[in-house]
């Protein structure tokens, strides 16, 4: 049986998402551009905070990997708690969950790079809305 595609249109498209809308190809396609939009967004906020366009990147680039090793800890984390695997509501407490730790990585990450408390809270209570709304 043939599923539909994970997009509207086009023969590229429906051979990146064969497999309709949990395929690996799709997974892997919104985790990269993900974070790529995550990554900006941490790096736009920490320059206009600190104004410092150095320490805006080394705490962009050292999240990317923390991120990614945090997410995939969270998603593993999560199939150990079999609870309401496909409700909305353990939906919307995992995404809370993910935005707490990764809010927290980004307050970490930015302290030891500006070594300043303030910015440090700054820049994670900001990247937490803009996250929240970019997604």
């Amino acid at each position: 049986m043939n599923q539909p595609s994970a997009t509207s249109g086009g023969e590229a498209g429906k051979r990146l998402f064969k497999g309709g809308a949990d395929s690996h190809g799709r997974s892997l396609a919104k985790g990269v551009s993900w974070r790529v939009i995550g990554t900006a967004d941490t790096f736009a906020w920490s320059w206009l905070i600190t104004h410092e366009p150095v320490k805006a990147g080394a705490i962009a680039s050292l999240e990317t990997f923390t991120k990614i090793a945090l997410f995939y800890a969270h998603e593993r984390a999560w199939r150990v708690f079999p609870w309401a695997p496909n409700a909305r509501t353990r939906s919307l407490v995992k995404a809370v969950s993910w935005r707490l730790v990764g809010s927290l990585d980004t307050f970490i990450l930015s302290l030891i790079v500006t070594g300043n408390g303030r910015y440090a809270v700054s820049i994670a209570s900001v990247e937490a809305l803009t996250k929240i709304a970019l997604y």
